[in-house]
């Protein structure tokens, strides 16, 4: 006598433990019939906000869908229309500074302060016009 066929897979776990609702693709949801590398609209969609392209389960594409979108979103990184990688602003690090107690600050600053002779001169002649008053 055959046995009767179980739900489960392999060691009794079930086939599918937490039921969820597949997500739809954008392309199912907007009737797109041809992935065009020129739509940087709709590229974009299925891109991060570090220019990284989406996994398929989170962008609800499938296998083929999500091959022609990245075919399309490198062929339009190629051609200079999206980005390889975005730069994202982050809180500024205040870092200690590497050689001792020297303040770090704006190197034009300081270097236009030494190689501008004028600066130097018109300094000493407002210092003695206040020692003078």
């Amino acid at each position: 006598m055959a046995k009767a066929k179980s739900t489960s897979k392999g060691r009794g776990k079930p086939e599918n433990p937490r039921k969820y609702k597949k997500k739809t693709s954008q392309l199912v949801i907007d009737k797109v019939e041809y992935v065009d590398y020129k739509d940087v609209d709709l590229l974009s969609r299925f891109m991060s906000d570090r220019a990284k392209i989406r996994n398929a389960r989170v962008s609800g594409n499938d296998r083929q869908q999500q091959l022609e979108i990245a075919k399309a979103i490198k062929l339009a990184r190629e051609m200079a229309l999206l980005p390889y990688a975005r730069r994202v602003a982050s809180a500024a690090r205040t870092r200690p500074s590497r050689d001792g107690d020297r303040p770090r600050g704006p190197r034009d600053a300081d270097a236009g302060a030494d190689t501008d002779e004028g600066t130097d001169d018109a300094a000493a002649a407002e210092g003695t016009e206040e020692d003078e008053a």
